[in-house]
């Protein structure tokens, strides 16, 4: 599965099924995580078999079921904290989906489990990801149409539009969807994109942003441009 046919298949899924993770696919998440935290400085760990973040009235309260395997997402307080976040949590979530594995973004439906994790005294957690063996594959929501998320036009390159494509189908909290894209022109021979959040009541829309752009950029394929 390539990383365009993972944003396809990709769904959020809330219930997992009795099933430890397999000893390869372990070894692969654990190899492009310590990859991820070094090319983005970030914390992410890890936790395997270890049901009580989710479980209780939490839990119960975002609908989640069966979770033992989760990621968590975390990492030095800075500004752009919250967008490397959504960025490389993202990239781990489609990578994870290569793998043959559910996963779903969790802001606020889970407990923080002393001792399964570990940080530094200047890091904190963002939120979670649970992954691992879901009952289902997840169903598609509704999206936002290309001109309401972007200035998309018949002058605008065919590769900005299926960035565009790509980015609307990454999650976000509630689907909320508050982000957009801008093809700005060429400067000293490179495109020029620029991506915004919009105004958001629920939060998350930084974190949302960063998954978005790394959607954009796999569904913008190999092409040339600079985030403006």
């Amino acid at each position: 599965m390539t990383l365009r046919e993972a944003i396809q298949a990709r769904h959020s899924v809330r219930a997992y099924k009795e099933q430890q993770l397999d000893a390869d696919v372990v070894a692969a998440l654990e190899k492009e995580i310590s990859a991820i935290n070094s090319e983005g400085h970030l914390h992410i760990q890890l936790i395997r078999d270890e049901p009580r973040a989710f479980f209780g009235t939490l839990a119960k309260y975002g609908k989640f079921r069966g979770v033992t395997n989760y990621i968590v997402m975390a990492g030095r307080k800075a500004d752009d904290f919250d967008e490397r976040v959504g960025y490389y949590g993202e990239r781990l979530v489609l990578f994870a989906q290569t793998l043959g594995l559910n996963s779903c973004w969790v802001g606020l439906s889970y407990s923080k489990v002393p001792g399964t994790f570990v940080l530094a005294d200047d890091e904190k957690i963002a939120c979670y990801i649970a992954v691992g063996y879901g009952e289902s594959q997840g169903v598609e929501h509704k999206v936002k149409t290309i001109g309401q998320v972007s200035n998309v036009s018949a002058t605008t390159p065919e590769w900005f539009m299926e960035g565009v494509k790509a980015a609307l189908l990454a999650p976000t909290a509630v689907n909320q969807q508050k982000f957009s894209f801008e093809y700005l022109g060429i400067s000293n021979n490179r495109h020029q994109v620029r991506a915004k959040k919009g105004f958001s009541l629920i939060g998350y829309a930084q974190i949302d942003l960063g998954i978005a752009k790394y959607h954009f950029e796999v569904g913008a394929g190999k092409e040339d441009f600079d985030w403006v």
